[in-house]
């Protein structure tokens, strides 16, 4: 399986990111991507996936800190495309839950990474808060390559609409809990076909680890999840949306040896 988005780069990780690796792989989690959140930081989410086979590195200024981002920070993510194998621009998109993010900035910081991502011919993936209908209204605009809305918590008609314009949509943890019931209806009526797994570890633990640090070794908490909503073997769940992701990253798979 691959975890589609996971934040092992994080201090929370620093003191068993190798103990970690090795559980994921014992529990069928082969492939991580990580996406980076400011310009700081790309140095660190570097040279962390260069060390492990099974980390996938993307480098992005995340809109939740709008406030540290600066103009030269997207030059220097223009620059770190094209001397690093980054398979995707982010974690990258809008945040309008947080009021006190200034809006007009992230639209200015997203648009541009989006043109970016075009230009280098990189997927991107996508966090977003309450603006999903600002973001459709960005990628059909820009059209980039396709890739991930994280933690899709829209309507159906706006999955319809990111599916149509190459997107696929991530389910995480959330899915694991009761209370979720919007999110396992939307679960149930998007294809499994534009459907990817992903923890977003060390945030947004599954019920069975509730208020602990989350970890991509709890992936098939989520595929559980997803195989009863949908109806089907957890196999299905695990190849298809594994190709999926191998398909919109364009993944050279990291397989256990």
């Amino acid at each position: 399986m691959i975890d589609t988005h996971c934040h092992l780069d994080f201090e929370a990780f620093d003191h068993d990111r190798t103990a970690v690796l090795d559980n994921c792989e014992k529990n069928g989690v082969h492939n991580i991507i990580v996406p980076a959140v400011t310009a700081q930081t790309f140095a660190r989410t570097i040279a962390i996936c260069e060390n492990h086979a099974q980390l996938h590195l993307a480098l992005g200024l995340h809109p939740i800190f709008i406030d540290q981002h600066q103009p030269q920070h997207l030059v220097q993510l223009d620059e770190q495309l094209s001397q690093h194998p980054v398979i995707a621009v982010g974690e990258i998109g809008l945040d309008y839950y947080r009021k006190q993010l200034d809006k007009d900035k992230q639209n200015a910081f997203f648009t541009k990474q989006l043109i970016i991502a075009k230009q280098h011919g990189l997927p991107v993936i996508i966090h977003n808060r309450k603006a999903h209908d600002e973001c459709l209204a960005l990628l059909a605009q820009i059209q980039p390559v396709g890739g991930i809305i994280h933690a899709f918590n829209g309507s159906i008609q706006q999955a319809e609409k990111y599916i149509e314009l190459g997107f696929l949509l991530g389910f995480g943890g959330m899915l694991t809990f009761d209370r979720s019931a919007k999110l396992k209806t939307l679960a149930k009526k998007i294809p499994l076909s534009s459907i990817v797994l992903e923890t977003d570890a060390p945030d947004m633990a599954p019920e069975q680890h509730r208020g602990e640090r989350n970890s991509p070794e709890y992936l098939p908490f989520v595929q559980t999840a997803l195989a009863n909503i949908k109806g089907v073997d957890r196999d299905e769940v695990a190849q298809t949306t594994s190709g999926n992701a191998q398909r919109v990253f364009n993944l050279p798979l990291s397989t256990q040896h």
